[in-house]
Parts: C-alpha cells; structure tokens; sequence
C-alpha cells in the first residue's frame, strides 16, 4: 500500500519524517498522516515524492509482495521486480510478459546465461553483453600499449 511505501523508502534512505516533509514542502504532521494512510497527497506532492526516492508514481502506489507475503520497496527507476518463476522437470522457466515486453525480449533473441554462485543467476541480450566484452577487450588493449 501506498502509506507502506513511504515508510520503506524513507527508512531506506535513512530520513526522518520531518526530512521528507521539508524535501516536499508539507508539515510534518501533514506527511505522518500520509504514512499512517488517513490521507493521500496531492498529484503534486506525490510526483515530488516519486522524485525524491528516484522511483516512479506507478510504483509509488504499487503493491508488492514476494511469496510469503513479504512487502517489497519500490524500485528505482529503470529497475525492475517481476515477480518469481518455477523451473520445470526439464530446467525451463518462462520469463513473465512484462518482463519481456519492458526489457524488449522476443522470439529468436539470444540471451546470455551469468551466474554466481553465491548470488544466483542472470539474464542479459547477447547483443549488450558482447558490445560490452568488446568494449572492455579494447579498453585492455589500450592499456597494455
């Protein structure tokens, strides 16, 4: 819910409420009651909110949850939580369609499978991921000479 987001993300960047209050330019009492949800901002107010924590008023407003029901903080902008997903008796998972339609993934496009052993697995297009090689292959070139 929206007042749990506020109270994530202002703990998270380690801000009191009078913080925030200032940042947005409400009072502080104003703002308490936004995270104890017996009010809502105005558009304004929550676009200078969106702003402030980097993330977007869709996620603002967004409700997320991991299984078991854990809450999840809005992502910054440009990132992205789509949810989880069950690898099968043969190792395949289906990646979720907004995923694909946000990260642009489609039939035939070649994936790049990195992982870590601690941290877990990774998806990144081919394409990027050898422009980045090359670029870094050429950056030790130079280096070298």
């Amino acid at each position: 819910m929206f007042k749990d987001n506020l109270t994530m993300l202002r703990r998270a960047n380690n801000l009191s409420q009078e913080d925030v209050a200032e940042k947005v330019n409400v009072s502080r009492q104003a703002y308490a009651k936004w995270e104890r949800g017996e009010s809502v901002p105005d558009i304004e107010k929550c676009a200078a909110l969106a702003a402030l924590y980097n993330t977007t008023l869709d996620d603002l407003y967004r409700e997320e949850k991991l299984p078991g029901g854990m809450d999840v903080m809005p992502a910054p902008k440009g990132k992205h939580l789509f949810g989880t997903v069950t690898v099968n008796d043969k190792g395949q998972i289906v990646i979720p369609k907004k995923a694909r339609e946000v990260m642009q993934i489609g039939p035939g496009d070649d994936l790049v499978v990195l992982a870590d052993e601690q941290s877990g697995l990774a998806l990144v297009k081919a394409e990027w991921f050898e422009k980045h090689l090359m670029d870094m292959m050429e950056t030790i070139r130079n280096r070298e000479q």
